[in-house]
């Protein structure tokens, strides 16, 4: 039985002749995506809710007192309205 060798007697005459790649002449194309109107709203409702998520919880006790106390005419007056406008001023940073 006679087995011949694949590749020539040298082996490193293989690896040598091999023919390098080419580059193509010219500027490489960018990659680039585009993002859909669905997608963007789909991202700011996902943000809101993490927002809305790590927000402090409402205390409903105190929003029912309030609530009622805004039912009394009396109690809103000028001091009042000028202690919500000082404290909302402070909330936005004005």
């Amino acid at each position: 039985m006679m087995i011949d060798r694949l590749g020539g007697i040298d082996p490193l005459k293989n690896t040598q002749s091999t023919h390098k790649a080419h580059r193509a002449s010219g500027s490489a194309p960018t990659d680039s995506i585009s993002v859909s109107a669905e997608a963007k709203e789909r991202a700011e409702a996902y943000f809101a809710m993490e927002a809305v998520n790590s927000a402090a919880d409402v205390r409903s006790d105190r929003v029912a007192a309030v609530m009622e106390k805004i039912k009394d005419p009396a109690y809103i007056d000028q001091a009042v309205v000028d202690i919500v406008a000082d404290r909302l001023m402070d909330v936005f940073g004005l």
